[in-house]
C-alpha cells in the first residue's frame, strides 16, 4: 500500500507539468475596479457604468448542464457544471461556474476529474463542531476552485420540519442556531477558497414531494423563529455571496418571486447585499419576479432574457431595479475574491487530503445511540469471531443521491464498470468489512449479504458479536413514506438479535428511522452517509480508536404517530414497493396543495417537549465510552453566556458536548426550550474544566411582525445545562434581554 499511494501521489503530482502553459495577460489590467482598496461595492459601480443593457441582460440569466435546449449553444469556456453565467471579458469579469455541491462535487466523472465524497450534512451537524463544519467547506472550496469552478451551489440550511424529507442528509437538522451555525461556518470554509458560497433553498422547502407546487403556509412569527432564524444566522455567519430561492410556494406566492420573503425579510430586515439566484427552473415571471426580488434565473432565458430586456425598455422593471440586479452579483464576485483569483482548472485535487477529512468529520459525526453492557468498543484481544451483516459492507459505503450525487472513483461498488443513474444508489468503495477486519486480525470476520434473515441468523448465532449494518437510500425529488427501514432489514435485524444478543446495529441513513428491534440489541451507530472513509470511521469507532462524541442534529422519534404530522403533506400511496409517491403526478399537472405548518416553531425536540411525547431518542443525545458529570452554573445576563463545570468522571479521553437551553418567561406561553448554545470540551480521565457557552442572542427572542423586529420579553428566563435536550441536570433563573 506505501509503494501504490507513492507512485499514485507522484502520478497526480506530474499532471500540472504537462498542462503548464504560459500565463495570460492580467484582463483586469487598467480598469479602474482594479485597485483593490475600493470596496466590492465601489468596484462593482464602476464595472456597472460601463456596461451596455446587453451586457447588464447577459449577467442576469445563464444556461445548465450544457445548452438544456437542442441547438443552444455552448460557450467556449464552459466547465461542465451545473450552470453558466457567461462574462464580459472586455471588462475582465469572468463567468460564473457554478457546480452542485452540497456533500462534495457532482459530475466530476465525466470530465475526468476526482472529487471528494463528504459525510452528509446532517451527519457533520452531529458533530456540534463550527470547525469542522468550517473544514468540510474548505474542502469543497478548494476542489471547486481546482476543478475550474468559482461558485458553489451548495448550502442546504433548510430544517427537518419532516423526518421523512428526502434531502435531510443534505440540510442540518431540526433546530435553528445549530443549523444556521453550522452551514454558516460551512459557507466560511467554501469562500476562503476564492469560491462564492450559497445559502439555500430560501425559503420554507421542507418536503420533496410535491415540491414545485406545494404551497407553505405559516405566520410571519414562526417563519421568523424557526425556519427564517436558520438563515439569518446562517447569512450572518458565512456572508454567503448568494441566495437561493426554493420551488416551492410560501403563504400563496412561488418562492422566488415573494416579495415578503426576498424584499422585506432578506434584503430590508437582514439587510442582505448579495444576489439571488433561483433553483434551477423555479423562475415563473418576468416582471413579478424582478420586482420581488429575484437577481437571477437559472437557467435559461425565457423571463430574463428578451422579456426582461423589453421590461426595462418599457419601463415596467426600472433600469435602477436592473441596475441593483448587476450590482449584488459583481459586489459578491469582487467580495469572493473571483474576479482577483480567477479560478485554475486542471489543478489536481489531494484525494488523500480529502479522504483524511472527510474520515476526521465522520469520526465526529457518528452518534453511540446504545451501549448495553458495554458491548463497545470491541477488544480485538477478547474477540475470536465476528458476523458482518448486511447494506454490501463487504464491498462499499451507501451515499445519498439527486443533485448531491458525487461520483464513486470506479464507478458505483456494488455495480463495478457499470455507469450511475438517477435514482440509483451508489456506494463507495470504503467496505467496513475490511477496516473491522484490520483492526481484529487474528478473529475470524465472515460476511453475509442479509438477504435472507434465516441464513443472517445462523452465521450469527455462532460469533461472538454480530454486527448488522442497515441502510436507507435517499434522493433529492421524494420523501420517505415512513420512518421504517426499507427492504425487510427491520425483520433482519431482529432474526439476528435473537441468534445472538452481543449484536451491534450500524445505521447508513439519510434520516432518522424507527426501532422496533431496540430492546433486542446490544449496541446502536448512527452512521449518517459517513463519506469516502466512512468504512475507516466506523471500525475506528467500533473498536474505540476513536471515543464517540458526536450527538443528534435531530429527534428520533419511536412511530409517525409522534410526529406533529402521520404523513407527508400530498403523499399517498400506491400498491407498487409498498407506496409511491404522488407528487410527481402534482407536478405534472401543476396543481398547488398547500402544507398547513400549524405546529408554527414546535417540531422536533419543541414538539416532542410541548406535547410530553417520549422521543425514541431526544434531540442532543449521543453516548460516549466515558461518562461526564456538571456542576457550578452561573448565568451573566449582561455578555449573554452561562459558564459551567465539566467533569470526566471515566477512564478514558473523551470530548463532551455541553448544550445549553432556554426557556422563555411564562408570558410567552411555551412549554419547551430553545437550544441557544453548546461548547464542545475535551476532558481526560479525572479533568475537569471550567466552560463558558455564549448565548445566541436570537434564540431566546420573539419576533413582532407589527414592529418588524426581534423582541425580548421582561421576566425570568430559565437556562438549563446538560448533555441533551432531555438531560438537563443544572437550571438557574436570569433576567435576559
Amino acid at each position: 500500500m506505501p509503494l501504490r499511494r507513492t507512485l499514485l501521489a507522484l502520478t497526480l503530482l506530474s499532471v500540472p507539468l504537462l498542462a503548464q502553459h504560459h500565463p495570460a495577460s492580467n484582463p483586469l489590467a487598467g480598469h479602474p475596479w482594479a485597485d483593490t482598496s475600493l470596496s466590492p461595492d465601489q468596484r462593482a459601480d464602476l464595472v456597472l457604468k460601463e456596461l451596455t443593457l446587453a451586457e447588464k441582460i447577459q449577467l442576469v440569466h445563464g444556461i445548465g448542464w450544457g445548452p438544456l435546449r437542442d441547438g443552444a449553444p455552448v460557450p467556449t469556456d464552459n466547465n461542465g457544471g451545473a450552470g453558466q453565467v457567461p462574462g464580459i471579458p472586455r471588462l475582465g469579469i469572468p463567468s460564473l461556474q457554478q457546480a452542485d455541491s452540497a456533500v462534495g462535487i457532482r459530475m466530476a466523472a465525466p470530465e475526468s476529474r476526482y472529487a471528494t465524497l463528504l459525510p452528509s450534512v446532517l451527519g457533520a451537524a452531529a458533530s456540534w463542531d463550527p470547525a469542522a463544519a468550517h473544514l468540510y467547506g474548505d474542502v469543497i472550496g478548494r476542489e471547486l476552485r481546482a476543478q475550474g469552478y468559482n461558485q458553489s451551489i451548495g448550502g442546504g440550511v433548510d430544517l427537518a420540519r419532516d423526518p421523512r424529507n428526502g434531502r435531510l442528509f443534505e440540510y442540518p437538522g431540526e433546530d435553528p442556531v445549530l443549523a444556521g451555525t453550522t452551514v454558516g461556518h460551512l459557507i466560511m470554509g467554501v469562500q476562503q477558497n476564492q469560491v462564492m458560497g450559497d445559502i439555500k433553498h430560501f425559503a420554507m422547502n421542507d418536503q420533496e414531494t410535491g415540491r414545485t407546487v406545494v404551497n407553505a403556509i405559516i405566520d410571519h412569527k414562526a417563519a421568523h423563529e424557526s425556519d427564517l432564524l436558520a438563515f439569518e444566522i446562517g447569512i450572518r455567519i458565512g456572508h454567503p455571496a448568494s441566495v437561493m430561492c426554493s420551488y416551492n410556494k410560501v403563504n400563496g406566492d412561488w418562492a422566488c418571486e415573494n416579495d415578503w420573503l426576498l424584499n422585506q425579510v432578506l434584503k430590508d430586515e437582514w439587510k442582505y447585499p448579495g444576489f439571488v439566484v433561483s433553483d434551477w427552473e423555479a423562475t415563473h415571471t418576468t416582471v413579478k419576479a424582478a420586482l420581488a426580488g429575484l437577481d437571477m434565473q437559472m437557467p435559461g432565458d425565457e423571463f430574463f432574457g428578451k422579456p426582461l430586456e423589453d421590461a426595462v425598455q418599457s419601463g415596467k422593471v426600472p433600469q435602477a431595479r436592473l441596475d441593483d440586479m448587476v450590482h449584488r452579483l459583481l459586489r459578491s464576485m469582487f467580495a469572493a475574491g473571483v474576479v482577483d483569483h480567477p479560478s485554475t482548472p486542471r489543478t489536481v485535487v489531494d484525494p488523500f487530503r480529502g479522504r483524511d477529512d472527510a474520515q476526521h468529520i465522520a469520526e465526529e459525526s457518528i452518534v453511540l445511540l446504545r451501549n448495553q453492557h458495554n458491548v463497545l468498543p470491541l477488544d480485538p484481544a477478547a474477540i475470536h469471531s465476528i458476523a458482518v451483516i448486511g447494506a454490501h459492507a463487504d464491498v462499499g459505503i451507501m451515499s445519498g443521491g439527486g443533485s448531491a450525487q458525487v461520483d464513486a472513483p470506479g464507478g458505483n461498488a456494488i455495480h463495478p464498470g457499470r455507469g450511475t443513474h438517477w435514482g440509483e444508489p451508489v456506494y463507495f468503495p470504503s467496505a467496513p468489512l475490511r477496516y473491522i477486519r484490520e483492526h481484529a486480525p487474528n478473529a475470524q470476520v465472515s460476511f453475509n449479504p442479509g438477504t435472507d434473515p434465516a441464513a443472517a441468523a445462523s452465521i450469527a448465532k455462532s460469533a461472538d458479536v454480530a454486527i448488522v449494518f442497515a441502510d436507507q437510500y435517499m434522493s433529492e425529488g421524494g420523501d420517505a413514506p415512513t420512518l421504517a427501514l426499507p427492504d425487510n432489514q427491520d425483520a433482519l435485524i431482529q432474526s439476528v438479535a435473537q441468534a445472538n444478543p452481543r449484536t451491534v446495529v450500524v445505521l447508513i441513513t439519510g434520516n432518522p428511522v424507527s426501532m422496533p428491534w431496540i430492546d433486542q440489541v446490544s449496541g446502536v451507530l448512527e452512521a449518517w452517509y459517513p463519506g469516502i472513509a466512512g468504512g475507516q470511521a466506523i471500525a475506528n469507532l467500533l473498536f474505540g480508536t476513536v471515543n464517540p462524541s458526536a450527538k443528534l442534529p435531530i429527534t428520533f422519534a419511536k412511530s409517525e404517530a409522534d410526529l406533529p404530522h402521520d404523513k407527508i403533506f400530498g403523499l399517498t400511496y400506491a400498491a407498487k414497493n409498498g407506496g409511491l409517491p404522488e407528487h410527481w403526478v402534482n407536478e405534472e399537472k401543476k396543481s398547488t396543495f398547500p402544507a398547513e405548518y400549524t405546529e408554527g416553531v414546535r417540531f422536533g425536540y419543541k414538539w416532542f417537549d410541548s406535547e410530553n411525547k417520549a422521543p425514541l431518542f431526544p434531540f442532543g443525545y449521543g453516548l460516549s465510552y466515558t461518562t461526564y458529570t456538571y456542576s457550578d452554573l452561573a448565568v451573566n445576563a449582561a455578555d449573554h453566556s452561562v459558564t459551567v463545570t465539566v467533569t470526566n468522571t471515566g477512564s478514558r479521553p473523551g470530548t463532551e458536548i455541553t448544550e445549553a437551553y432556554i426557556q422563555l418567561p411564562s408570558p410567552s406561553n411555551e412549554h419547551f426550550r430553545r437550544l441557544a448554545g453548546w461548547q464542545r470540551v475535551p476532558l481526560a480521565p479525572g479533568e475537569h474544566k471550567q466552560v463558558t457557552i455564549p448565548l445566541e442572542h436570537l434564540a431566546y427572542a420573539t419576533w413582532s411582525d407589527p414592529q418588524h423586529s426581534w423582541t425580548w420579553l421582561p421576566g425570568d428566563y430559565t437556562v438549563s445545562v446538560g448533555s441533551s435536550s432531555r438531560d438537563l441536570p443544572l437550571k438557574a433563573t436570569a433576567q435576559l434581554h
